[in-house]
């Protein structure tokens, strides 16, 4: 697995000192889990052993990642995710706008990241406490998308349409990446997530 990404070294450039050391710290601790998990299985992997891989001590890596499934599912893209859909012409259709902004997303992790999004999605549907943790922590993008949304719409971000659509969006998206890794990555994940667009757009039709 790459030590750092395109994205996390824009990031960087964008950080005082104060914070590219956090972010960092953060990935490191993430690679080190990763490695890890490829090498010995989640349940095995402590965060004993991940501190000391990632060279830090176990109080670090909670002060970064409250649980183990944290350290996993947790990444950098939501304030990218925020910006693409801000940039975004403001006449073009909410639904169009989406899929764009993930289909980019999803070519940019998969591009980079390839093992890391075949592992995290396996890992969702495989272990329990990663899956529960995981619709718990979905809940901070849920959020983002309300306020996206809400400004795009001129609605206000706790309407009970926006916070469903928003939620309906991302368990919609969780259901696609966990329907790629039950079939073993085979298919294209970009598909996936237009699939996943045009069923929210059109519903479920017989």
């Amino acid at each position: 697995m790459r030590a750092m990404t395109a994205a996390h070294t824009t990031q960087l450039g964008q950080l005082g000192l104060r914070e590219r050391k956090k972010l960092k710290t953060r990935i490191a601790i993430r690679e080190a889990t990763y490695r890890l998990i490829e090498e010995q299985g989640y349940d095995a992997t402590t965060v004993e052993q991940i501190a000391e891989a990632a060279e830090v001590s176990p109080s670090t890596v909670f002060r970064y990642f409250p649980t183990k499934e944290d350290i996993v599912l947790t990444d950098e893209y939501d304030p990218l995710l925020e910006a693409e859909l801000r940039a975004r012409p403001a006449d073009e259709p909410i639904v169009e706008s989406l899929r764009h902004v993930l289909r980019k997303a999803v070519g940019l992790t998969f591009t980079e990241e390839p093992e890391v999004s075949r592992l995290r999605t396996r890992l969702m549907v495989e272990v329990p406490a990663v899956r529960s943790r995981m619709l718990e922590s979905m809940s901070v993008t849920g959020r983002m998308l309300c306020r996206v949304i809400a400004e795009r719409t001129g609605r206000d971000a706790g309407d009970l349409e926006v916070r469903v659509f928003s939620m309906g969006l991302i368990g919609a998206l969780t259901e696609a990446t966990a329907y790629w890794a039950e079939h073993g990555h085979e298919d294209d994940l970009g598909g996936l997530v237009d699939r996943t667009m045009d069923a929210l757009a059109a519903g479920f039709g017989t």
